[in-house]
């Protein structure tokens, strides 16, 4: 990246005069999150973290920011004919939130699949959700010929730069609150988010290192500004940022003024989210954890230095958190499915369970399989899902179990 000059700044698409009309705007309406800093993860991770709760807005989620700057300029004539926009889901609330305490009607695109929690929450703040497309550019196509054949406002989710001046609010509190930020690690989805946050960073403290972070399963920003042709595809746990084709002027901004991009992994994103609800005890959706992974990920990157990270959101299907947490729980060594093939004949089962209570592992589930199985007729198929305190507890409980005569396979 070249140097940043004031110069340069001035020349982009939206100023740091802009965020800081936008602060004003947004004052009294949208909540100044608490900027804490996290004792236990700068501890984990040897850097010095501090968290933006943005998931503990009211629609729990740092979207409302924007939408509400962008709603903030309609005229009469736009508020009276209503808003449409499509969304994965936090833009939706957003818009639909603030929509309806400035009494526009809203109608929201969003695709099929999306959450259900984030389609309900929608739903609750007034608005009209039409779900379609299977993918938000799908949704968005929808949604622009919806609202043009009825005279609705379109309010793009991040292509726009009262959208981009909203978001970037969030990086003036983080530099009010701790000025000795070193870096700011940003989720990039669109890339609203990370553009109106460099714009405000970057003008206040131009030294200050901006970095994104995308799921490795769709990594568009990276594409365009490192012009790699990585494909996009599946379904990540980060669906907030899973955006095939980010903006133009989000680009032309995260070109000009972003550091690096890197991508995380599934399973980054999973530890990441794992560990901000045990220790952090707060809910946060994949997008709002991607920070925290890039720095998992990557640790001697960012040792010893202080870092913003942005928890953007915390909408999350509480099915799907349920699942990421039991993965991570299996991940850890302290839930296990354990194989045996034991003898069909009295007092095996309870020679099993005695040794494994013995060991002090907790029984959770048990599945005794005769029928289905392609051992001899006087065999049985035993698994057991046992809970531990740590691997080392697990190594253990199965070396008592093989000191006892009893065969045993860990299960992935």
């Amino acid at each position: 990246m070249t140097a940043i000059t004031q110069a340069s700044l001035a020349r982009l698409p939206v100023t740091l005069a802009d965020v800081e009309a936008a602060a004003m705007a947004l004052t009294g309406f949208v909540k100044r999150t608490n900027f804490d800093h996290s004792r236990t993860l700068s501890d984990i991770t040897g850097a010095n973290i501090w968290l933006k709760f943005e998931n503990l807005q009211f629609t729990a989620t740092f979207k409302e920011r924007g939408a509400l700057n962008r709603l903030s300029a309609l005229t009469a004539d736009q508020r009276k004919q209503g808003v449409i926009a499509a969304s994965a889901g936090n833009h939706a609330q957003g818009v639909a939130y603030h929509a309806a305490r400035l009494s526009i009607p809203a109608t929201i695109f969003v695709p099929v699949g999306t959450p259900t929690v984030k389609i309900e929450n929608t739903r609750r703040h007034g608005a009209t959700v039409i779900e379609g497309g299977a993918t938000l550019e799908e949704a968005a196509g929808l949604a622009g010929e919806y609202g043009e054949s009825r005279g609705l406002t379109y309010i793009h989710p991040y292509d726009d730069p009262l959208i981009i001046a909203g978001q970037g609010t969030i990086a003036l509190e983080m530099l009010a609150s701790t000025p000795d930020l070193d870096v700011l690690i940003v989720p990039i989805g669109g890339g609203g988010l990370i553009s109106g946050m460099a714009v405000a960073a970057k003008a206040l403290k131009p030294g200050i290192e901006v970095i994104g972070v995308q799921a490795a399963l769709y990594p568009s920003m990276y594409n365009v500004i490192k012009s790699h042709t990585l494909p996009m595809r599946g379904d990540t746990l980060a669906e907030g940022i899973a955006v095939k084709a980010p903006g133009s002027i989000t680009s032309e901004i995260v070109r000009a003024l972003v550091d690096d991009i890197v991508l995380v992994t599934e399973r980054d994103l999973e530890h990441a989210l794992s560990l901000l609800l045990t220790i952090e005890k707060s809910v946060t959706e994949g997008a709002g954890a991607a920070g925290l992974a890039a720095v998992l990920e990557d640790p001697d990157r960012f040792k010893g230095r202080t870092l913003g990270l942005v928890l953007s959101g915390g909408n999350i299907d509480t099915r799907l958190l349920s699942g990421v947490l039991t993965r991570q729980l299996a991940r850890e060594g302290r839930l296990s499915r354990l194989h045996f093939d034991i003898v069909d004949r009295p007092g095996q089962l309870a020679a099993v369970v005695s040794v494994l209570s013995h060991a002090g592992a907790n029984v959770v589930e048990i599945s005794h399989q005769r029928i289905f199985t392609h051992l001899p007729a006087k065999a049985v198929v035993l698994e057991v899902v046992i809970e531990t305190r740590d691997r080392a507890h697990l190594t253990s409980t199965i070396e008592a179990l093989e000191a006892g005569g009893i065969r045993v396979e860990v299960l992935s």
